[in-house]
């Protein structure tokens, strides 16, 4: 473990600083600076996962993972050793000269409180935090905001209520819509990825929690403080591994914790992972479109949620971008295009940048479901002969899949998926998955944000929660409104409109492409067990309900198809 002393010279440290909140209470935070007196901009970020363990004590089997596959962490100028989890790397920014603020929310690590996520106070908290940042005396009064995860997520919340010093952001992998994005996608509720989170990361690093396994990496006492009673650390923290289940529409609970994306006005990175549908991929992309800043960029990536963000080639992006907004640097940033991808292939991908998102070139295909099990890409399939087919909502699927591809075909933005579903039941749960095959039958995955492997793509929606929000809703991505529960008469067809979460994927002659519909969640080839991501609750899903027989009525007056966003190559 490192110590206060083995912070690395021309790196001045500054270890648990108090900064003054709006009521009256405090927060912790450590400050790394440079060591030549001046006034530099200041990067910040709040999380609740501790700003004192060591990455590599507190999430070993990851770092070590991550070290194996990418040893340049740990060389070329840094160490590794004063990363805490998702946040920047001290040794990677003070000598470019950047002071480094992390910061404990309330609640949580070293500062002390009632731990209440995503809370409106919780945000106030951190205006307050950007603000005192701006106004050290080591501070030019520029202040940028970066992080992973909880870290992205809590940026969009705070950059919509505009705090004077804050001048632009790095949401790297965050969502924005509590409900939509993390707590019930598509309607139905994430149980698993709450749950685990709220044991393993967050009730382990309360403050006061006097078993925390983590040590304080510049001093080795624990990172929690002085130990709490159970009953006291109880109280001191938000219900939030069940509040969930009892909100299931969308309300003023969400509402306060999911921000105005249009009042955002600062230059903006989004860094998107396209493995991470379910969690971050659909708030760092509506982020990036719905944002109110004139300046604003999307970057693209794929793999391990948080990799990416430490390898060179993200460091240098983001110390890029924030060159040029912090301290004035004229790099070009500027010319930047506004959107860059990454664009998959089975084995390989390659960086591309466009104009816009959507891709303006976008060429959307109409591709019907047919009752033979084909997904209609070729000329005059989308007069699909009249037919219906069933499955059981618990042990069955339906897969629709392409002929082979005469041509390469890419596959790059928004999908949406139109069925015309009815149920034995009041209800039905819709899993879809996107997925692409070689011409062997061997199904193409990727590693995934939080899955081993992934699809191309995937979707939900409960079909009691078939309501569309008109106005927000758009041909390429339906908008649900989650404000009420409309049952099914069982037997009575009714048209879902399903969003498929953005995705980028070049799927070579000779593969196909395929569809999946199911009413339970996707299972990657040989996986033998739930994932990280799953929707299992079964107070959410009862199997009275949602374990009746599912029927998609296609063709003639029933036009079940899935339009995808086909990419022309550039002439």
């Amino acid at each position: 473990m490192p110590s206060v002393d083995a912070v690395p010279s021309g790196i001045r440290f500054e270890h648990d600083i108090q900064i003054p909140l709006h009521d009256g209470a405090s927060v912790r935070a450590d400050v790394f600076r440079p060591d030549e007196p001046g006034r530099y901009p200041v990067v910040v970020a709040q999380g609740p996962y501790g700003k004192d363990p060591w990455i590599g004590a507190a999430y070993a089997a990851e770092w070590a993972d991550f070290v194996q596959r990418h040893p340049e962490v740990v060389e070329n100028g840094s160490s590794g050793r004063l990363i805490a989890w998702e946040f920047v790397d001290p040794e990677r920014w003070v000598p470019r000269g950047y002071v480094v603020v992390t910061v404990d929310v309330r609640g949580q690590g070293k500062s002390p409180g009632y731990y209440d996520p995503y809370s409106p106070r919780e945000t106030n908290d951190y205006v307050d935090v950007i603000e005192w940042a701006g106004t050290q005396e080591w501070s030019s009064g520029r202040v940028g905001l970066i992080g992973v995860s909880y870290m992205a997520a809590n940026q969009w919340q705070v950059a919509a209520l505009r705090p004077p010093h804050l001048v632009a952001m790095i949401p790297w992998e965050g969502s924005c819509d509590l409900y939509r994005d993390t707590s019930h996608p598509g309607g139905i509720l994430s149980n698993r990825y709450p749950v685990t989170w709220w044991i393993n990361q967050i009730m382990v690093n309360q403050h006061g929690n006097g078993d925390t396994p983590y040590r304080d990496r510049f001093g080795d006492e624990p990172t929690t403080g002085p130990p709490l009673s159970r009953a006291r650390l109880e109280l001191n923290r938000a219900p939030i591994a069940s509040s969930a289940l009892f909100r299931p529409l969308d309300g003023p609970y969400y509402w306060e914790r999911t921000p105005d994306l249009g009042r955002i006005e600062v230059p903006l990175l989004s860094a998107a992972n396209w493995g991470g549908a379910g969690l971050h991929l659909r708030g760092n992309i509506e982020g990036f479109v719905r944002a109110g800043s004139r300046q604003k960029w999307l970057f693209t990536h794929s793999g391990v949620h948080f990799h990416d963000f430490y390898l060179s080639h993200g460091v240098e992006l983001q110390q890029r971008f924030f060159d040029h907004f912090l301290r004035d640097v004229d790099n070009g940033w500027d010319a930047e295009p506004p959107v860059q991808l990454l664009i998959r292939r089975p084995e390989s991908s390659e960086r591309r940048a466009e104009a816009a998102w959507p891709i303006p070139r976008t060429v959307w295909t109409a591709a019907p479901l047919t009752a033979d099990g084909r997904l209609g890409l070729e000329p005059g399939s989308a007069d699909a002969q009249p037919g219906r087919v069933s499955f059981d909502a618990l042990t069955e699927s339906l897969t629709f899949m392409t002929n082979l591809l005469g041509s390469d075909v890419e596959i790059t933005g928004p999908v949406a998926l139109v069925l015309w579903v009815s149920s034995t039941t009041s209800d039905a749960d819709l899993f879809v998955a996107l997925r692409a095959f070689d011409g062997d039958g061997t199904e193409v995955t990727f590693e995934g944000a939080h899955h081993v492997r992934v699809p191309i793509g995937l979707g939900w929606l409960r079909a009691s929660h078939r309501k569309l929000d008109e106005e927000r809703s758009l041909p390429y991505r339906p908008f649900h409104t989650h404000d009420e529960i409309q049952p099914l008469v069982p037997g009575e067809v009714y048209r879902l409109d399903i969003e498929i979460q953005p995705t980028s994927f070049v799927a070579p002659a000779g593969y196909r492409l395929a569809l999946t519909v199911a009413g339970t969640d996707y299972r990657p080839p040989g996986a033998d067990g739930p994932g990280p991501l799953d929707h299992d609750d079964p107070t959410d899903r009862p199997s009275s309900i949602y374990g009746g027989r599912t029927t998609l009525h296609l063709g003639g007056q029933y036009p079940s198809h899935v339009l995808l966003p086909v990419i022309p190559e550039r002439s």
